[in-house]
């Protein structure tokens, strides 16, 4: 490696993250694909605007051998975005990688087993969360983002935004969540955030600028789910039916 091509790759690295940002995709895509350069160049010493095609099977063979077809997906995607954006290059490997088809439904918990999980959550803001989004059939990343005015309380819905394929919808709001909402919103009173993160305490709450950790919520989640004896891989709160939580 010489100190012209590290330095050739850091401006192309920057102009990446630029058209990444400037696209409007999402943050997690934004991270998987500039990771995936940063991957990519490490692995070729940072010299990758001339990649060929054995040199692209040598590496997705070696990164399939410690990382899912997942990760090598990205790693693809955004080798693809960093060759037709910053490099203005055509890339005729379209078909190179081919991860084999599977379609895997999340294992949904039964009301029963969910209002097992409520009663099981001891901490109030994540017993809180599990039911808004068990109640709305919210993903993680829906419920954690939700805001004071997403609430409508006068028509019983709620505005969820930038959900998948950065779209926005209406779901319907149960009395019975709106009065929890209000009742939990009483206890923090952050003029924002429905689920403010809980590094301050409940007297920084009020002040908290950033939602409930999303590392912190799976985590609690999969303690409680075990605690409760609930055999279900990767289980998920969610479902579009509400109920008196416990």
């Amino acid at each position: 490696m010489t100190a012209s091509s590290e330095a050739d790759f850091k401006r192309n690295y920057e102009t990446h993250l630029k058209h990444l940002q400037l696209k409007g995709l999402q943050p997690k895509t934004i991270e998987a694909y500039s990771r995936a350069i940063r991957r990519i160049g490490a692995y070729f010493e940072h010299r990758i605007e001339d990649l060929c095609e054995q040199q692209l099977i040598d590496y997705f063979t070696d990164l399939l051998e410690s990382h899912s077809w997942s990760a090598v997906k990205l790693d693809l995607y955004g080798l693809k975005f960093f060759y037709a954006h910053v490099l203005h290059k055509p890339w005729a490997n379209v078909d190179l990688i081919k991860p084999p088809k599977a379609q895997r439904l999340p294992d949904i918990v039964t009301v029963e087993e969910a209002k097992r999980v409520f009663a099981a959550t001891s901490t109030l803001s994540y017993r809180v969360f599990f039911f808004t989004a068990y109640s709305l059939g919210l993903r993680l990343g829906e419920g954690l983002r939700l805001q004071v005015g997403d609430i409508d309380a006068a028509r019983k819905r709620v505005h969820i935004r930038d959900a998948k394929g950065n779209k926005d919808r209406l779901v319907p709001l149960p009395e019975t969540t709106l009065d929890l909402l209000r009742r939990f919103w009483q206890v923090h009173r952050n003029p924002v955030l429905l689920f403010p993160n809980r590094h301050g305490g409940l007297k920084g709450a009020c002040c908290a600028t950033t939602p409930l950790d999303r590392g912190g919520v799976q985590i609690t989640l999969r303690k409680v789910v075990e605690a409760c004896g609930i055999k279900k891989r990767s289980p998920r709160i969610v479902c579009a039916t509400a109920m008196q939580p416990t």
